[in-house]
């Protein structure tokens, strides 16, 4: 009997298909990417159409290994990683490396695709394999190729022009982009006044529920949208006018009833379950696609491990007709005949490279109901589920049905009002589901009754209120608005959203303030480096046309090296034109806020290597310039000069401790610290060293005597003492440590003791030292694998766990570990600008 192996991305994956193949099938995992591109510059071959260095990732040799030696002993190799681009390409580089090992000799290797881990779905995609797909691995290369040159040739010139660490990738940038203007717009937004009139009405005055508000429809003729009240001043002179004129009586002009529909949204997408997911629940992206892999690649409902929803990386609302036909009959049994249209609702795709053969995300079955599936899920699982299954069972539902009545009021033929109502007369679909919205208008008039009126009916008029209001900015991006405009724009792929999102806020670009994203002062020097030097990489028409260029290579119908050429060259002259003639001073965009009265010096504020500060003097007065870091709630764009000059009170003298030693208060490298002495003491959180006053200061002090008093255990004249550490006691002679034996008590150790444990003790590794034996052991690693065309990203399993490489970074630059104050006697580094 012949054996097929089988490959798949993750163990999870792998467990449940083995069980749907049975005998005759070895299923195994390569756990994510195989093969990346050799982590240093040269990885792609600009000059020679850009053909690529690949490598063997070190975390996947043994799964390698042991696909290797199960292919040996198999006659057919089916390689079922993910159906997209990505999977596509983890196919073909092990493909690669099987065949480099000459194991693909009189063996048949062909691609299969799950679109869901079910029985059926494995059985018959396994009896219909392919070949690979050339045109999506050319896809996914061309991508991972811009990604990577951009990430190698961007990222060293913002660590060489404004700071070490950091990075720049092709869809990462627009996205910061995004969150930067909208911060702008927030800045520069300007309040303006305007005043509303709203009429308390009452058809039957001893019937309280009669009672009804009604907006101004015109004033003095004119239509509320043709003029503006900005003052209180006109306010109140309008509603003095109208209440005048109406003598507490309305009139009802015109009574309008029509019945309106709302239908139901399709089911998820990718981008759509991120945003919902978000809103609903509560959760990031990532979170998001992480619970959604874990959902598609199998959950032990009792009766066996089976994948509760199709592949959830897809641009299609589309449901297959066997879903169709089993969502329907739930439907009509549940629901009942009212809520299930006489044909199936059908929705159309937006996304010009969809892939129809992708369903819209949906569960596996509709038996699998999120209570019977309740008790086999964590929390989060299932509040992921349940939404997944009522979203795609509510897109299948009849519309809700309202009744909307709309009533104009008249005072006289110079002033009106008019009450909008709307009441829900079937509910449909919002019976199972209702879609949430960022930044809701407060203007719904759903399920606001009004009482029954007709024409020529006498209205009381018991008030008119002049309401003051002010216009408001638009909101910061949550992450689900963010999703939705990058998606509008055409900015990446959806699959790719959440880890741009993780990208963002793991280089500290961004922040989540109230869930709201907010740009540090790094992320706005980072954002104004790039739209001045390389507009064309956060530009988003520029990056939604380039998408579209990788979907056209997808498709068949663009070669890529041309594409790459078309981008490479105009970006790589830029690149050298920036690096030659961009100072630090440019790159780092200093703001010039004014003058220092005191010393007639200008006073700026600008990025350094340890973060914002503000600066008086220049680099060629006589005298050296004073330097000062911001607050942690200060930014460099906000900041005022009155600001800024408070800021250089410090150092404070404070006054003398009751051992006469001077005591003040500063901000240095790692926080702000009080000095005693020779000694320092990190203030606590709640400490403002700009107010705080010698008693506050002394306590601090009086904590860290006591603390460095219960340091030292014993201390012997040549240096060597035994301590209390984070770990327990120990022995230090300042270069070596040394543990104490089990059997010993440390109060009781002699010097000679110490010496000789001293003696004993390895030698510290140098980080240096460590360095190179990661080189060394590299070295030895697997040789590398030059393959032609196709690009591959590290990945851990699944692939959800971790974010896509979608912005390649240039290798990450190693930065001092910055060591808390608190255990501290040296002084801490000041933070001074290089």
């Amino acid at each position: 009997m012949s054996q097929t192996l089988v490959i798949v991305e993750s163990p999870a994956k792998a467990k449940t298909i083995k069980k749907y193949l049975g005998p005759g099938y070895e299923v195994l995992a390569s756990y994510g990417h195989v093969r990346d591109l050799i982590p240093k510059d040269g990885a792609v071959d600009t000059a020679h159409d850009f053909a690529m260095n690949y490598t063997l990732i070190d975390k996947n040799v043994r799964h390698v290994d042991a696909i290797k030696k199960a292919l040996k002993s198999s006659d057919i190799l089916l390689l079922a990683t993910d159906p997209d681009r990505e999977g596509e390409a983890i196919s073909w580089h092990l493909r690669e490396l099987l065949a480099e090992a000459g194991l693909l000799k009189n063996k048949t290797a062909q691609r299969v695709v799950f679109y869901e881990i079910t029985k059926k779905a494995v059985q018959e995609a396994v009896a219909h394999p392919r070949d690979l797909s050339i045109d999506l691995i050319n896809a996914q290369q061309a991508r991972r190729a811009l990604d990577y040159l951009v990430g190698f040739n961007l990222s060293p010139l913002l660590w060489k022009k404004i700071n070490p660490g950091l990075s720049a990738g092709r869809v990462q940038s627009p996205a910061l982009r995004l969150i930067v203007e909208r911060e702008a717009e927030i800045e520069a937004f300007n309040p303006q006044e305007y005043w509303t009139i709203l009429a308390d009405c009452q058809a039957d005055r001893a019937a309280e529920k009669s009672r009804f508000n009604a907006r101004l429809l015109t004033l003095d003729g004119q239509k509320a949208e043709q003029f503006t009240l900005t003052n209180e001043t006109d306010a109140q002179s309008a509603r003095s006018r109208i209440l005048e004129a109406a003598a507490g009586t309305l009139t009802v002009r015109s009574v309008e009833k029509r019945e309106r529909k709302r239908n139901p949204a399709p089911p998820f997408t990718t981008s759509t379950l991120q945003q919902e997911g978000v809103r609903k629940l509560g959760l990031s992206a990532s979170r998001v696609m992480r619970l959604a892999q874990e959902l598609y690649e199998g959950v032990d409902i009792g009766a066996g491990t089976v994948g509760l929803i199709t592949y959830m990386r897809t641009d299609a609302v589309t449901l297959s007709e066997d879903a169709l036909t089993q969502i329907r009959a739930h439907i009509g049994d549940k629901y009942g005949a009212a809520y299930l249209p006489a044909s199936p609702n059908r929705y159309k795709t937006k996304s010009k490279n969809a892939q129809e053969a992708h369903e819209a995300i949906r569960p596996t079955s509709a038996a699998h109901t999120p209570d019977s599936v309740r008790a086999f899920l964590n929390k989060d699982q299932f509040r992921l589920y349940e939404m997944i299954f009522k979203r795609a069972v509510a897109s299948q539902m009849t519309p809700a049905v309202y009744d909307q009545v709309s009533v104009d009021l008249a005072v006289n033929d110079q002033h009106s009002f008019r009450a909008n109502g709307s009441t829900l007369k079937f509910p449909g679909f919002i019976a199972l589901y209702r879609e949430d919205e960022d930044d809701a208008s407060g203007d719904n008039d759903e399920d606001r009754r009004l009482p029954p009126l007709t024409v020529g009916d006498k209205i009381a008029l018991n008030d008119i209120a002049a309401d003051q209001h002010f216009t408001e900015p638009p909101p910061r991006f949550t992450e689900a608005s963010l999703v939705k405009t990058l998606e509008e724009y055409g900015i990446g792929r959806p699959s790719t959203y959440a880890s741009i999102i993780s990208t963002l806020q793991a280089r500290e670009y961004v922040l989540l303030d109230q869930r709201r994203f907010k740009p540090t002062d790094m992320g706005r020097v980072v954002n104004g480096f790039l739209t001045d030097y390389f507009r064309d990489i956060v530009d988003y028409e520029f990056t939604a046309k380039l998408e579209d260029d990788l979907d056209a290579v997808s498709r068949g119908e663009r070669d890529w090296v041309p594409l790459m050429r078309e981008f490479w060259t105009p970006f790589h002259d830029r690149v050298e034109h920036t690096n030659e003639n961009v100072t630090r001073q440019e790159a780092a965009q200093g703001r010039e806020l004014g003058i220092d009265p005191k010393s007639g010096k200008p006073v700026s504020v600008r990025l350094g290597r340890f973060g914002p500060f503000a600066q008086i003097g220049t680099k060629d007065d006589e005298e050296k310039p004073k330097f000062a870091s911001l607050k942690r709630s200060q930014s460099i764009a906000t900041i005022t000069l009155d600001e800024a000059l408070d800021l250089f009170q410090l150092p404070r003298k404070l006054g003398e401790t009751p051992e006469g030693e001077p005591v003040e208060v500063a901000i240095g490298r790692f926080g702000p610290f009080v000095k005693f002495g020779k000694m320092y003491a990190s203030l606590g959180k709640d400490d403002d060293p700009y107010t705080i006053e010698l008693p506050r200061a002394l306590e601090i002090i009086e904590i860290k005597k006591l603390a460095e008093k219960n340091r030292y255990i014993t201390q012997f004249d040549n240096g060597v003492s035994v301590q209390n550490g984070r770990y327990g006691p120990y022995i230090t002679d300042g270069k070596k440590n040394a543990k104490i034996p089990k059997d010993k008590d440390p109060k009781s150790l002699t010097l000679e003791e110490c010496v000789a444990l001293l003696a004993a003790a390895p030698e510290k590794k140098s980080a240096r030292g460590k360095t190179a034996a990661k080189a060394t052991a590299k070295k030895t690693a697997a040789p590398k694998a030059t393959a032609p065309k196709t690009t591959a990203k590290k990945s851990t399993t699944p692939r959800a766990k971790k974010a896509s490489a979608t912005d390649a970074q240039a290798p990450a630059k190693k930065t001092p570990v910055k060591k808390p104050a608190t255990a501290r006697s040296k002084k801490p580094a000041a933070t001074i600008p290089e």
